[in-house]
């Protein structure tokens, strides 16, 4: 038994990818195949990862428009469409800005807004948007997907979905959300419903679809919704 335990266990190690995993049911030796995700994968979900040094603004771009609204764009996609207007000697040195994203969203139709909110407001913030957070002396952006009174739950284009304490997440955080706003939002978006992290032994509350109203304080029109 024990073996058969540790053989098992070891077959889990290995996978990198999503697998269909056959597992035998006592009594009747039935088998049924489960569907079992990679860490790697779990990590990444719904995220869209980046590829280079400095795209993680086009990567969190990516990932709102992909989760959000539906769109098909990838990271090389949006860097293509960012550099367009963008200044390709300050994004070799810096990265993109916050105003190429903003360009580049506009190019495609739809609207960009900064809000500069307080700490205390993050929980009011009821879609994802990206934000700029500082680690360890690095600028990165990130997808924030929600906040709670003790955590903030970010979708991180290098480090996949991430938790962070209220008081961490401020500290680097420079005080702005990016709001993608435009017709075909997707009021349930995974996004909104991070991972639990894997040592997590209650499933979160409150992550529920946000009402029209909600919306429009952020930018939504009513001709958004139909």
């Amino acid at each position: 038994m024990r073996v058969a335990a540790l053989t098992f266990l070891l077959s889990l190690t290995g996978l990198t990818q999503a697998a269909q995993m056959p597992v035998t049911i006592l009594p009747g030796g039935v088998t049924v195949y489960k569907h079992v995700q990679s860490i790697r994968e779990r990590k990444f979900s719904d995220l869209v990862e980046q590829k280079t040094d400095f795209s993680c603004g086009a990567a969190a771009l990516a990932t709102v428009l992909r989760q959000a609204y539906w769109l098909d764009v990838d990271e090389e996609h949006i860097i293509k469409g960012m550099l367009v207007k963008a200044d390709q000697n300050l994004v070799r040195t810096q990265g993109f800005s916050m105003l190429d994203m903003k360009r580049y969203i506009e190019s495609i139709g739809m609207r960009a807004r900064g809000y500069r909110i307080p700490p205390e407001k993050l929980e009011a913030v009821t879609i994802p948007v990206v934000v700029l957070i500082e680690i360890r002396g690095y600028k990165h952006f990130v997808v924030l997907q929600r906040a709670q009174k003790d955590w903030v739950y970010v979708g991180d284009p290098v480090l996949g979905h991430k938790r962070y304490s209220h008081e961490d997440f401020v500290k680097g955080w420079n005080g702005i959300v990016f709001a993608i706003i435009g017709p075909g939002y997707d009021k349930g978006n995974a996004l909104l419903d991070p991972p639990e992290p894997l040592t997590a032994r209650n499933k979160l509350n409150g992550f529920n679809p946000v009402n029209d109203a909600e919306l429009m304080d952020f930018g939504f029109i009513q001709s958004d919704f139909f």
